[in-house]
C-alpha cells in the first residue's frame, strides 16, 4: 500500500468517477485505474463496484475510506508542522462550526485573530455538530466548535459556552403567551420545522420529546439553519433553535428550567494529532476570547461562558 494509491482511492471515492478523479489528481486515467487495481490486489478485496459506468464503494471501500482520509490528513499535518517550525506568519487552520455560531459569536473571534496573525490562512467549514465531529475524527478539520454531548474518545474537548435552546414561531402564531415558560410536553401538538440529521439541536429536541412520552410532529424536516428560520418566518411551524440565532426577529418562548433544554459548546481537536503552532494559536485565541471578562459580560441573553476568566492565556507569539 502506497501513499499515492490512497490519494487516488479517496479521489475516486469522492468523485464516484475515475476520469474526474484522474483530472483532480493530474494523472492519466489509465495510470490511476492501474494504481487502484494494485491497491485492491494488495488489500485482497475490491474497493469499488464498477457497473455500467456507475462507481460505488464496496464494503471494503467503505471501511478503508475514513482510514485513508486520516492517513492523508495526518501526512498533511506533518508537512505543515515542519513548515511552521520557525514562524507564525504563515500556515493554515481548518475550523468547523455550527451555523448558529458562524453568524453569532465566531465572526468577532476570527476578526480579532486575523488582526493579530494576518499571515495564517483560515478555512471555515459550516455544518451540524454531528457532521463536524466526523470530519474532525477523519482529519478533515484541525479544530471544531461542537455543540451537544461529548463522548468521543478520539477527541479532546474544552467546554466554552452554555447556551439555552428556545422555541421560535411565526409572528402571527406564537407558541405561548409573552413571558410564558414551556414544558416539553407542551410541544406535543405543535408542528415543528426540524433540522436535518447531523444537527445537535435536532437530537436534543427529539430525545426530550420522547423522554416526555410523545413523538414530535414535523411540519417539514431536513433544513439547514437559514432554511429553518425562513420556513418558520413563512408560517410552516415553530422550531427549537439556539438562543443566539433567535434574536428579536421571532416570537420567542423559553423553556422551563426543569426542561434542561441547553447545550454545551466545546472546542475540540483530535488527541492523537499534535496541533501545529497556527492551530494552537487559534485555539488559545478562541479560549481567551470567551474568557475575557469584558466579553463575558456582553454575551447575549441565554448564553454564558464556561471558561474561567484566568484561563485565557495569550496565543503563542
Amino acid at each position: 500500500m502506497q501513499f499515492h494509491q490512497l490519494a487516488y482511492f479517496v479521489a475516486v471515492a469522492e468523485h464516484r468517477h475515475f476520469t474526474r478523479a484522474a483530472e483532480r489528481m493530474r494523472v492519466a486515467q489509465p495510470s490511476l485505474s492501474q494504481q487502484i487495481r494494485a491497491l485492491e490486489h494488495d488489500l485482497g478485496a475490491p474497493l469499488f463496484h464498477r457497473i455500467r459506468g456507475n462507481v460505488s464503494l464496496t464494503e471494503a471501500g467503505e471501511t478503508l475510506l475514513p482510514i485513508a482520509r486520516r492517513i492523508l490528513a495526518d501526512t498533511e499535518s506533518a508537512r505543515r508542522a515542519i513548515r511552521e517550525l520557525d514562524e507564525l506568519d504563515r500556515g493554515r487552520v481548518r475550523l468547523g462550526a455550527p451555523p448558529s455560531l458562524c453568524t453569532g459569536l465566531l465572526p468577532a473571534m476570527l476578526s480579532a485573530f486575523r488582526r493579530r496573525y494576518p499571515g495564517i490562512q483560515l478555512e471555515l467549514h459550516e455544518s451540524g455538530s454531528g457532521d463536524l465531529r466526523q470530519q474532525l475524527t477523519e482529519g478533515a478539520l484541525d479544530l471544531a466548535l461542537l455543540a451537544g454531548t461529548h463522548g468521543d474518545p478520539q477527541l479532546s474537548a474544552t467546554p466554552l459556552l452554555l447556551e439555552e435552546l428556545v422555541v421560535i414561531a411565526p409572528a402571527d402564531a406564537p407558541v405561548a403567551p409573552p413571558g410564558a415558560r414551556l414544558a416539553i410536553r407542551e410541544l406535543a401538538d405543535v408542528p415543528l420545522v426540524m433540522f436535518r440529521r447531523g444537527y445537535d439541536v435536532r437530537e436534543v429536541t427529539v430525545n426530550a420529546c420522547r423522554a416526555a412520552g410523545f413523538e414530535p410532529v414535523f411540519a417539514i424536516e431536513g433544513g439547514e439553519m437559514d432554511a429553518v428560520l425562513e420556513l418558520v418566518r413563512a408560517g410552516m411551524g415553530a422550531a427549537v433553535v439556539p438562543s443566539t440565532v433567535a434574536g428579536d426577529r421571532f416570537p420567542t418562548t423559553r423553556f422551563a428550567p426543569e426542561a434542561g433544554m441547553t447545550r454545551v459548546v466545546r472546542l475540540a481537536h483530535r488527541k492523537d494529532v499534535d496541533p501545529t503552532r497556527a492551530v494552537r494559536a487559534l485555539r488559545s485565541a478562541i479560549v481567551g476570547f470567551v474568557a475575557d471578562p469584558a466579553r463575558r459580560a456582553a454575551l447575549p441573553a441565554g448564553i454564558e461562558s464556561l471558561v474561567d476568566g484566568e484561563a485565557g492565556s495569550p496565543p503563542p507569539g
